[in-house]
């Protein structure tokens, strides 16, 4: 009997521990604590001397405005799903040049005051991230949407992350697929030509008169047939926590581009072909050719060192090659120094340099013979610099509000970017952080 109630009493024991036991509440602190909203801006204006549309010559002034907003809402302690919706509104006398003879002096050095020269580009991205108990993993899947006149693009994607050492080890490997479609515009007295049956009758060349060569004769060129542009990409990315003043990230990306890589309204200039004008304009000989495939190949490294509880020095390097033939070096250096609790400026300089691509050459020095072609100065040999810095708010309460969202953080930045092919362009930016309390 003793036995019997000893052995009942252990039973009860476990019951009650094993019932303890799961329901037991352990703590797990969210992915996500709120709703953050960002609002984003810039300004970006730009000037030159090689515009692409004018085959390497003419104006290259271009403005931008791009507002953003970006919502990230936490659906629960592991999930968090992520909005981002951003418009880029442009002017630009270059893309305006596409049809410089709305004007009766049609000329590289002047603007257009064509629909070309403006244009709004609208993206969306939707992106889920989930994060595992222990916050040791995280994977997330996205998809995105953009539409201008001339082109669309849907993409889609995912990524893994695992963190390891405690969480001062990451490694990161993501995929992305991008699926474009042009709908190509043409330099204006290239489509006149096709469209009046490889003749000078009609169109523009009605109103005006040829000079130079007035037998002009652009039989180089053809409407693309392909006009989807496909790109997919794989990333792996490393992270490691040195010691408590160092960390160090490493990275490489892997791309392959197909289709219609080209831009349809970028003239081409032979040196072959007698040049013919209006007014001071030069027809084109053809538009832009250039191979159907790309294989791209970044290589960079970022070296953060805490130098003391104000100054912090952040680095970064980059190496690129493709199979065109451009290869390029990017390194950048960053001081953020905090001036209080709460303000942080940072001086920042990045320095650039790459070589040609195989099929450019400047303005008028192409020969017909050629397969491929290209006088867009993006893709010829230059240095460039750029000079900038930042103001930094970050308040961790919350204290100033508007409505229900408290502002957590302000980014306010401008660089200065020049470039030894004659381009300079300023570029200030605005970000704002704001959490639902």
């Amino acid at each position: 009997m003793k036995n019997y109630f000893i052995l009942v009493f252990a039973i009860i024991s476990a019951s009650i521990f094993a019932q303890e036991k799961d329901t037991t509440i352990v703590f797990k602190k969210r992915v996500l604590e709120s709703i953050e909203v960002d609002f984003l801006m810039s300004y970006y204006q730009q000037d030159g001397v090689h515009s692409a549309v004018s085959g390497g010559k003419g104006m290259e002034e271009l403005t931008d405005i791009t507002p953003t907003i970006v919502v990230a809402v936490p659906l629960n302690d592991d999930d968090v799903l992520t909005a981002d919706l951003g418009i880029s509104a442009y002017s630009s006398a270059s893309s305006g040049n596409i049809n410089p003879f709305d004007s009766a002096t049609p000329s590289p050095w002047q603007a257009s005051s064509g629909a070309s020269a403006q244009d709004v580009l609208t993206t969306m991205v939707l992106n889920y991230s989930h994060s595992s108990d222990d916050r040791n993993t995280i994977w997330n899947a996205h998809i995105s949407g953009s539409v201008e006149y001339d082109y669309s693009s849907i993409g889609f994607g995912g990524g893994l992350t695992k963190l390891f050492n405690n969480k001062n080890t990451e490694i990161g490997l993501a995929a992305n697929v991008y699926l474009d479609t042009w709908q190509p515009i043409y330099p204006k007295e290239l489509q006149d030509f096709k469209d009046n049956g490889n003749s000078l009758n009609g169109g523009i060349f009605n109103d005006f008169t040829i000079i130079g060569n007035t037998n002009y004769n652009p039989m180089a060129f053809s409407f693309q047939e392909n006009k989807n542009r496909n790109s997919f990409a794989l990333s792996l990315s490393f992270s490691q926590v040195v010691n408590k003043k160092m960390q160090l990230s490493l990275f490489v990306d892997v791309l392959q581009q197909q289709g219609l890589l080209s831009t349809p309204y970028q003239r081409v200039y032979f040196a072959d072909v007698d040049n013919s004008f209006i007014n001071e304009f030069h027809l084109a000989d053809d538009i832009e050719r250039l191979p159907d495939t790309r294989f791209k190949l970044p290589i960079g490294a970022r070296w953060n060192y805490y130098l003391n509880e104000k100054l912090v020095l952040r680095t970064y390097y980059r190496y690129y090659t493709d199979n065109w033939g451009l290869s390029s070096h990017t390194a950048s250096i960053e001081l953020p120094y905090k001036i209080t609790d709460r303000f942080t400026i940072f001086p920042i300089y990045r320095y650039y340099t790459q070589s040609e691509a195989d099929y450019f050459a400047p303005y008028d020095t192409h020969l017909s013979t050629e397969e491929f072609y290209t006088s867009d100065y993006d893709l010829s040999t230059f240095d460039a610099h750029q000079y900038g810095g930042g103001l930094n708010y970050t308040d961790i309460f919350t204290a100033a509000h508007i409505w229900k969202f408290g502002l957590k953080n302000i980014d306010l930045r401008y660089n200065h970017y020049s470039r030894s092919d004659g381009l300079e362009a300023d570029i200030l930016s605005l970000g704002m952080k704001f959490i639902m309390n």
